[in-house]
């Protein structure tokens, strides 16, 4: 499955937020409540959680309800997902690299 251009949007700039990136990053780990994520930063509860729901809307975790808690865990689909859209760009400037050093290998060849 290809990424939209919206879902990517959505993506990177929730991950633009170091505190998000590092929930991510905790996440794909192992999976914790948002209580226990919440005692890991110097900020509210409430931050927490919307930092939380901005990953969530972004597709980078899953919430599950169990009991009285929360639980979060890294979608690692979609991490899969951005990943190959960006190996798609990096392609894109490695071609154009390759052309601009034949260009510029014809170039030296034809003053010579």
């Amino acid at each position: 499955m290809v990424v939209g251009q919206r879902d990517a949007d959505r993506v990177f700039a929730a991950l633009a937020d170091a505190t998000r990136r590092d929930i991510v990053a905790r996440v794909l780990r192992q999976e914790a409540s948002v209580s226990t994520l919440a005692r890991q930063y110097d900020m509210s509860f409430a931050a927490v959680q919307k930092h939380v729901a901005v990953l969530e809307r972004a597709g980078l975790v899953t919430k599950e309800r169990r009991g009285r808690e929360q639980l979060v865990r890294g979608d690692i689909d979609t991490i899969r997902r951005v990943r190959e859209l960006l190996r798609q760009y990096e392609d894109v400037w490695r071609g154009r690299i390759d052309r601009m050093h034949d260009l510029l290998t014809q170039s030296g060849e034809d003053t010579r």
